[in-house]
């Protein structure tokens, strides 16, 4: 299956050549992926304005960076530690659609038993680990786990760890890639690039235009791609995928994309950007870029677009409602899963 035509021009020098073919159930997978992520993103805004939920982090701009790394995520083989906006990667890569509203309404439904912040998943059947409310502090335990994964020699097992830019000015960041790194260790970092470190501009983080030049830096190969382009995405993780498990070492892939809404709900962008500067990037937008290209070479019909959006609205009108219907944690297990033996912290 052809390449999808990238709107951004990545720089050359870095970016890889394609050669993992797509089949057209895996490229639908991939659409309803996207469509499935925005929905959910944009009823987590409106649950929070109707004030039935606390807070919501959206993606939107990031769906073909999280559809594609979520395909090329191998289920029940590698593990996924994903940053906090990453719910779309998490539902692409195995993470039931109910769960995360599990998560938005804190019920006691949810795995984190309705303690965590809204949105910051994890179900360890499905090897995604839990989000990090601090930045880059989920990177030390990715390159732990893959440490983990070498010295058992648990081979073609990998671990994909993803982050904002922002989280490449921390200090376990560099930790992190220094000793992967040194370790030579079956990871794959994808940096989703938007642009964005909430209202830090990157030229103002970093001396340096393109976060990829940075893997040099730690002895592995730097990566530039269109993370407006989910099949460019797929590509570039399944390559980095494939030299991992063969011992090649890790990769840092950097996917340029954009943050079309507000950081968070409690963020207001417009005292940071100007509505221009996003209404710029709506050109490039990954949802109706990908749907138009699947139209165009007949992977999908205008009616089976209709259909599937209509079968995604259906899905996440059915979650929110059966997720709000559920009961909240009882007041008695407030100290449970705090400490291990005695559910009393003090004794």
């Amino acid at each position: 299956m052809a390449k999808a035509p990238s709107a951004h021009a990545p720089a050359p020098a870095a970016a890889a050549a394609p050669h993992h073919e797509l089949s057209k159930e895996q490229l639908r997978a991939i659409f309803r992926s996207m469509l499935l992520q925005r929905t959910v993103d944009n009823r987590g805004f409106q649950l929070n304005r109707q004030g039935k939920i606390p807070f919501a982090a959206g993606s939107e701009g990031h769906e073909a960076v999280q559809a594609g790394t979520g395909m090329a995520f191998q289920r029940g083989r590698d593990l996924l530690f994903p940053y906090y906006r990453d719910v779309g990667l998490c539902m692409a890569s195995g993470f039931p659609t109910i769960e995360v509203f599990y998560s938005l309404f804190a019920r006691a439904k949810d795995n984190g038993g309705g303690r965590q912040f809204p949105s910051h998943l994890t179900k360890k059947s499905a090897g995604i680990y839990s989000f990090s409310s601090i930045i880059a502090g989920h990177m030390t335990h990715a390159v732990g786990a893959a440490y983990a994964l070498k010295y058992r020699n648990e081979h073609d097992r990998v671990a994909i760890c993803t982050f904002g830019e922002g989280a490449t000015s921390e200090g376990e960041w560099h930790e992190a890639m220094n000793f992967a790194g040194v370790q030579r260790l079956p990871i794959v970092f994808v940096c989703e690039n938007n642009q964005w470190a909430i209202s830090t501009p990157q030229e103002k983080q970093m001396a340096v235009k393109d976060v990829a030049i940075k893997a040099a830096g730690y002895g592995m190969e730097g990566v530039i791609i269109d993370g407006f382009d989910p099949i460019a995405v797929y590509d570039a993780v399944t390559t980095a995928r494939e030299k991992a498990v063969s011992g090649g070492g890790p990769t840092l892939i950097e996917a340029k994309c954009y943050r079309f809404l507000s950081h968070t709900t409690d963020d207001d962008d417009r005292t940071y950007r100007s509505k221009e500067e996003v209404e710029s990037h709506r050109k490039d937008d990954p949802v109706p870029r990908f749907e138009r290209w699947l139209v165009e070479h007949g992977i999908v019909s205008p009616a089976d677009v209709e259909a599937l959006k209509k079968d995604v609205l259906r899905e996440v009108n059915e979650c929110t409602d059966a997720a709000e219907a559920e009961p909240y944690p009882q007041a008695s297990e407030l100290y449970t899963n705090l400490v291990e033996g005695a559910w009393e912290p003090w004794q």
